[in-house]
């Protein structure tokens, strides 16, 4: 799976270790940055990861910053996105089972990078259930598409 991957300067040391579980997984990752520790703007980052899932050149995307919220914001503004920030494995497989998410967002000050990479596994492994959940996420998608 193609895993568009982005973060800021906070988020930056997680994206990287991140990207390595990603390899080892068998997952591609395709990173759009930020590429050091030297401060940035999350949008700049986040919002080329996010265009790459809704233009399908990646299945799923990982955003992170400090505490991950303003990187859902950016990525929640591209159509098509459906960013879940999770700090728990029940949030990662529920954001999947019945939101079909289809970007993680995490916060690289508020996760322990150990625990991450079980919410990016949870979040990776997790299929969409259908059935009622669809008919949702069709409804947010008719909405987005005014």
């Amino acid at each position: 799976m193609k895993v568009a991957l982005a973060s800021d300067h906070r988020g930056y040391e997680l994206k990287e270790r991140v990207k390595g579980f990603l390899a080892q997984l068998g997952h591609e990752p395709l990173d759009f940055g930020t590429h050091s520790p030297e401060s940035c703007d999350y949008p700049d980052c986040v919002i080329k990861a996010a265009e790459a899932v809704a233009k399908g050149e990646a299945e799923r995307g990982i955003v992170i910053c400090g505490t991950g919220l303003g990187a859902s914001i950016a990525a929640n503004k591209v159509r098509g996105v459906r960013a879940a920030r999770c700090v728990s494995i029940y949030d990662a497989e529920m954001a999947r089972r019945h939101n079909d998410a289809n970007v993680l967002a995490l916060g690289a000050d508020t996760l322990q990078p150990g625990y991450a990479l079980h919410l990016v596994r949870a979040f990776l492994e997790t299929e969409f259930e259908g059935g009622r959940h669809k008919r949702r996420v069709d409804k947010i998608a008719e909405y987005e598409a005014r």
